[in-house]
């Protein structure tokens, strides 16, 4: 089988996650890759065959995302030509996480394409919702990267074909340590802002990863660092907790090493705040930015002595097993439709 591998590129969590998918594929299909977006700062380990621009998020400074640049870079034309000149046709499935240029192309051209993503499991109905609903951004999620079926990641399994979050082998396999100080990635803030409000708490260690700088400097108590997967991966496993966005991998990894976790949710990105949602009904304390009114939540989590610990079961074979085998029920019934007969023997290959 043909298989073409469709990521999002603009975020961490479908890079790290596909770096794990991705040797399991290469062992049970001829693989094809495409990554789409500009923001991710963990590399793919693997060739790309198809690098294309797609749509994209841009953070911005206040804690959300910056609508202005992020409606700049959508070029229409250039989307669509994208979309045009993807070769799906020429594959037999395609596997897409959240990744728009083939999603749009696939659906023109009726060509099968399955989600294999944390945000197919947000839209599930009993997945937890937000407080307040987003239209729109309800609206992003359904048809940002349309796929009629597929199976999805979650802090808990909600509903059919709805798993626990794919571990990278370094944080599975890592020596934890809690060296006392506390790890920040919030990267639609900028650092003046982090330091401000961290500033407050004086007698705690910060160690703050920032998009904004790329010299490390010291202010106070906060250690700004620009972003390096290397001192990342040091801090993260050596911290008393951390603080970071409600995306879904890094909380994921923290609740896997049994790290403290506080998340703050990016305004304007609604899938952050049903992931926020996610996260406080496994009781993670949440705010919702960084105002002062704020602070005491943040002194009642820093003095907290236990954690939550979550081991999540290595399933990601069973997943990608899965993925293959609803392609193939998927072609079976469409073929059986047009009259055309598949024996057993290759049915039970198949699936």
């Amino acid at each position: 089988m043909k298989v073409l591998y469709a990521i999002q590129g603009t975020g961490n969590g479908h890079v790290s996650r596909a770096n794990e998918i991705i040797p399991f594929l290469e062992k049970k299909c001829e693989l094809d890759i495409l990554l789409s977006g500009t923001q991710a700062d963990v590399g793919l380990n693997y060739p790309v065959k198809f690098k294309r621009k797609g749509l994209g998020f841009i953070f911005g400074k206040k804690g959300g995302v910056d609508m202005y640049k992020t409606f700049k870079q959508m070029q229409s034309k250039k989307f669509l030509s994208e979309i045009k000149s993807l070769p799906v046709e020429e594959y037999d499935l395609v596997i897409n996480d959240f990744e728009p240029v083939s999603a749009w192309a696939c659906k023109l051209k009726n060509i099968p394409c399955i989600g294999m993503s944390h945000q197919w499991a947000v839209l599930n109905k009993n997945a937890p919702k937000a407080t307040s609903k987003d239209l729109f951004g309800s609206m992003i999620l359904k048809y940002y990267a349309p796929c009629k079926t597929g199976v999805g990641f979650h802090f808990k399994s909600y509903g059919e074909n709805i798993f626990t979050p794919v571990i990278k082998r370094e944080i599975r396999n890592a020596t934890t340590k809690n060296l006392g100080h506390y790890t920040v990635y919030l990267p639609a803030y900028s650092d003046k802002k982090l330091i401000n409000f961290l500033s407050f708490f004086k007698n705690t260690e910060w160690q703050i990863f920032s998009k904004h700088t790329k010299k490390s400097y010291t202010a106070g108590n906060c250690k700004i660092k620009p972003v390096s997967i290397a001192e990342f991966t040091e801090s993260f496993t050596t911290c008393a907790g951390i603080i970071c966005g409600a995306g879904f991998e890094t909380p994921a990894e923290a609740l896997q090493m049994g790290k403290k976790l506080l998340v703050v949710p990016m305004a304007h990105q609604y899938e952050q705040h049903l992931n926020a949602a996610g996260a406080q009904d496994l009781g993670i304390p949440v705010i919702k930015n960084l105002k002062k009114k704020h602070l005491h939540k943040v002194e009642n989590w820093l003095k907290e002595k236990e954690a939550l610990h979550i081991n999540f079961p290595d399933e990601t074979e069973k997943i990608v097993d899965l993925v293959l085998a609803m392609s193939a029920v998927k072609n079976i019934k469409a073929a059986r439709k047009e009259g055309i007969f598949f024996n057993n023997s290759l049915v039970a290959r198949w699936v």
